[in-house]
């Protein structure tokens, strides 16, 4: 029963596209269990980009199967785009599966992102405005609309109007005309028809094929840190990335989770608002954020930068029950003379080794540092962990060390083929 959870254990873009990407060349089942296209995985192939959003990233494996699960919040427009942008270069052999019971995204989802935020004002949360936290509230507050509804003409246009009741009142809140339910169904009932050879009840085809013996990678989004139950809230997303949600958002059991991937950088990086203690700025920040090309790759916003923190790292680690680390963009620190590990946060004068619950505290704490030495080789043709800096070597060990956890590959470059691999564990 070999299944694989890769999930992001910092703020997100950690490079789970690349790793998700690495494995899945193996593997026979790729799911995507929550979040929508407010995430992003960039995959490069033979020196050429992709860009996903809500697609898994086996979709460029036909033998594959791609799985959208009922964790997922799915905008139809923007999935068929996405579809066809893939298809016009070259991806049209792939195996689809989209969940009945995710979640349909829709325009108003999207106006009154936008507007809630601006409303904050000086408190916004840097949301994406993709409509996707305002669609996991119609969830929770039950007035959403699944996939199994949607491709249903009759059971969509019920639907619709019941939540228009409502969603048009909010809208009249913030000055904005209320939007016309016909014409968001004649739009909305064309993307259906496209899409509804795709749907079925995944949790029946995920558990068939984990009874068959299938290789199984669930691939996560954003980070452990911007988890709505764990994570630096209120500055989180709208669903859990972490491995322990996984068996709830894919609709199996939890017994079926073999091992949890946790992917890290070999520094921080964090978009949006929200505490990070480690940051830097300055030449420094500048440096690292152009050689990583560290923007969005949904929104293309710049990237704050900081130092590693293990702090962090071990707060993901019991929360998701992460047992193995990815280090990606270890070749991005080269040329550095120095390279700091914070292993400890400093609260009120006094030294913690935990991740404080509130923003406020969060706020306050001040990072301390491990300083150790860098080094100048260029690593990113380097196929073993033998062949690396001592130096880089050491700080890696050093890692290991303060997370209690192996770090099981290693990324030098940005390709399939510039990855260390130190153990096989899928």
């Amino acid at each position: 029963m070999p299944t694989l959870v890769i999930e992001g254990s910092q703020w997100g873009d950690e490079g789970k596209g690349k790793i998700t990407d690495y494995y899945s060349q193996g593997a026979d089942v790729v799911v995507r269990s929550q979040g929508g296209n407010n995430a992003g995985h960039t995959i490069t192939i033979n020196g050429e980009k992709f860009a996903l959003r809500s697609i898994p990233s086996g979709i460029f494996n036909p033998k594959t199967k791609n799985i959208l699960a009922n964790g997922m919040v799915i905008n139809p427009k923007q999935l068929l785009e996405e579809l066809h942008t893939l298809e016009s270069r070259g991806i049209t052999d792939y195996k689809l599966y989209i969940s009945n019971r995710a979640h349909v995204v829709l325009p108003y989802h999207e106006i009154l992102d936008g507007l809630y935020e601006s409303f904050k004002g000086n408190h916004k949360i840097g949301t994406t405005k993709r409509g996707i936290g305002p669609c996991y509230s119609d969830k929770a507050n039950r007035i959403g609309i699944r996939m199994g509804s949607f491709i249903d003409e009759d059971e969509f246009l019920v639907a619709l109007d019941e939540a228009l009741k409502i969603k048009n009142e909010e809208l009249r809140m913030f000055g904005i005309s209320p939007l016309d339910k016909m014409e968001i169904f004649n739009e909305y009932k064309a993307y259906a028809m496209e899409i509804k050879k795709f749907v079925c009840d995944t949790s029946i085809l995920i558990e068939d094929e984990i009874e068959k013996g299938s290789k199984i990678l669930f691939e996560g989004a954003q980070g452990v840190m911007l988890c709505i139950e764990h994570g630096t809230y209120p500055y989180v997303t709208s669903s859990s990335p972490t491995a322990s949600a996984v068996p709830l958002d894919s609709g199996i059991a939890p017994r079926y989770i073999d091992n949890v991937l946790g992917i890290c950088k070999a520094y921080t990086t964090r978009v949006g608002e929200g505490a990070f203690p480690t940051e830097i700025e300055g030449n420094l920040a500048s440096y690292i954020r152009e050689r990583g090309h560290e923007y969005g790759t949904v929104t293309k916003r710049p990237r704050r930068i900081g130092w590693i923190d293990a702090v962090s790292l071990n707060y993901a680690r019991r929360v998701s029950g992460i047992n193995y680390l990815a280090l990606m963009l270890l070749d991005v620190l080269s040329g550095l003379d120095e390279i700091k590990i914070c292993y400890k946060y400093e609260l009120d004068g006094k030294a913690i080794d935990y991740v404080p619950s509130t923003i406020k505290e969060l706020e306050r704490v001040k990072p301390i540092y491990l300083t150790m030495p860098g080094w100048n080789d260029d690593i990113t043709n380097i196929k073993k962990f033998e062949g690396l800096p001592e130096n880089a070597k050491a700080y890696i060990k050093k890692l290991e060390e303060l997370t209690k956890t192996k770090v099981a590959l290693i990324s030098v470059g940005p390709d399939r083929k510039q990855t260390i691999e130190i153990m096989n564990i899928f």
